[in-house]
């Protein structure tokens, strides 16, 4: 493997008003791009997610959306978080992520090996742009093997650690 700095591009939101550009960082060529494969796919076997709130796609929405009776005096939502990745707490989620793997790990070797892959991974906030290197200070890059997967357990966390008082105060009848 010949590593190279890593480089961003824009995508553009199709979905939003104005269109404006998803920053994507491409971690292919990254000194840390296997490790960060390979610790997904640890955490994803060893300390597996529960997906409680999840939806799997638009079809899973509307049949949960059929089965669930609607009153008039109902209000539904939808929730979007806006720049997800880049909002992400990096320290505090290393500690779901290490609780998790507490929960799940017998050997502490093994948890503290996959803790420190983390640190080193999400330590790796850079990205070339016009010949310059940048540092994105807070949160995860978009891009990046474990991204996806750290944002979840934060989330996962939230909704679990919140759900219930917010479904008393709120009213909520239903929630996925």
């Amino acid at each position: 493997m010949n590593p190279t700095a890593l480089t961003i591009k824009g995508l553009i939101k199709l979905h939003k008003p104005e269109q404006p550009i998803r920053p994507v960082v491409n971690w292919r060529g990254a000194p840390a791009y296997k490790p960060a494969r390979l610790f997904t796919q640890k955490i994803t076997h060893l300390a597996p997610l529960h997906n409680t709130y999840n939806l799997e796609n638009t079809t899973d929405l509307i049949t949960k959306l059929k089965n669930t009776s609607i009153l008039p005096q109902f209000t539904l939502a939808s929730l979007d978080i806006t720049n997800l990745h880049t909002n992400i707490p990096v320290t505090e989620t290393r500690e779901i992520v290490a609780k998790a793997l507490e929960k799940n790990v017998p050997d502490p070797q093994t948890r503290d090996e996959l803790i420190s892959w983390y640190a080193n991974i999400t330590k790796q906030n850079y990205f070339t742009n016009n010949k310059k290197i940048m540092i994105q200070k807070e949160g995860l890059a978009m891009g990046t093997p474990t991204s996806g997967l750290i944002a979840e357990f934060f989330l996962q966390n939230l909704e679990n650690t919140h759900l219930a008082h917010l479904t008393e105060k709120h009213k909520i009848t239903r929630y996925f």
